[in-house]
């Protein structure tokens, strides 16, 4: 079983022709509103990969915004441990998103903020426990310690991006970081491998966006390039990346073949509109990657150069 520990959001989309600069005003030709929270996407697409049973422990508010995200978490089939914040609201994400698919994103924590270290559930029979920074940084740090005291496999996708105490990454076993993240956490020159491989953790993977991720455990590096999609919205897509890694590494795939599945799965969350809406089953990802070939020597190259490992 996973456990997954972290955020929940009612995400407010509008689709615009660009995202606004300061004190710009754009009109937006499309609104909607769409469950996400980094914690239960995440959970989402664990659940959704199939591969074992997922938990998540979450806060909510007693507000109206918290029933469609129960709803679906629910229909996703994430088995759900809440604490209900009184006097505070269900978190909220406000999110522009270009017609290039990029996006702009501003949280409101609410009820995200009442997570504390007593709230994590007995740890026997999870094998992962998987965490991200949205909710107090201390009741993360207690999560994590609490795991691995406990045998459990802690995996920390350490965003937003802030700089994080030693205790706490000396208990990580697997790191997940976009290149802004790892730049945080490693902030002296280099290139990306000598940021990654500085942080010292048991394994690292940096996702690069349309390019790949690369990944460095026990001494060796795994390079993985993107997969090719004419995207529509890139929200939650490095969400789908983290719960689908997480996913396929509870069922003991290798780090190449998690790799290869958690971004296939990223790729397809950016072809709708959403953060878990957007979010692919297994049986999608399985079908997708039949059609893909395995990388090319140029486009490994190419990541070998991107991250600083060419010889």
């Amino acid at each position: 079983m996973i456990l997954v520990a972290g955020s929940a959001n009612l995400d407010f989309v509008v689709r615009a022709s660009h995202i606004p600069a300061p004190g710009e005003t754009v009109l937006g030709h499309d609104f909607q509103t769409f469950p996400g929270g980094k914690g239960a996407n995440q959970a989402v697409a664990c659940a959704r990969s199939g591969a074992a049973t997922t938990h998540l422990l979450l806060a909510l508010g007693s507000d109206a915004f918290a029933t469609p995200i129960e709803a679906s978490l629910r229909d996703a089939g994430v088995h759900l441990h809440t604490v209900r914040a009184s006097g505070l609201p269900t978190g909220t994400a406000f999110i522009c998103v270009s017609d290039q698919a990029e996006n702009a994103i501003t949280v409101a924590p609410g009820a995200n903020n009442a997570l504390r270290a007593g709230d994590l559930p007995a740890l026997a029979g999870f094998s992962h426990l998987l965490l991200q920074l949205e909710t107090p940084l201390d009741t993360v740090a207690a999560y994590a310690k609490m795991a691995r005291a406990q045998g459990v496999t802690v995996v920390l996708n350490a965003a937003p991006a802030r700089a994080l105490p030693a205790d706490l990454l000396a208990v990580v076993d697997v790191l997940v970081v976009n290149e802004g993240e790892l730049t945080t956490l490693s902030p002296l020159p280099g290139t990306l491998a000598q940021k990654l491989e500085r942080l010292g953790v048991p394994c690292g993977v940096v996702t690069l966006g349309a390019r790949g991720c690369c990944a460095h455990q026990g001494g060796r590096w795994w390079l993985q390039p993107g997969f090719a999609v004419n995207a529509l919205d890139t929200t939650a897509a490095g969400d789908t990346f983290c719960g689908t890694l997480t996913a396929a590494l509870s069922r003991h795939e290798s780090l190449a073949g998690a790799l290869r599945q958690a971004s296939a799965a990223g790729a397809l969350a950016c072809l709708r509109l959403g953060a878990q809406s957007s979010m692919p089953t297994q049986a999608e990802v399985d079908a997708f990657l039949q059609t893909q070939p395995e990388a090319s020597e140029h486009a490994l190259a190419t990541l070998q150069q991107y991250c600083g490992l060419a010889p």
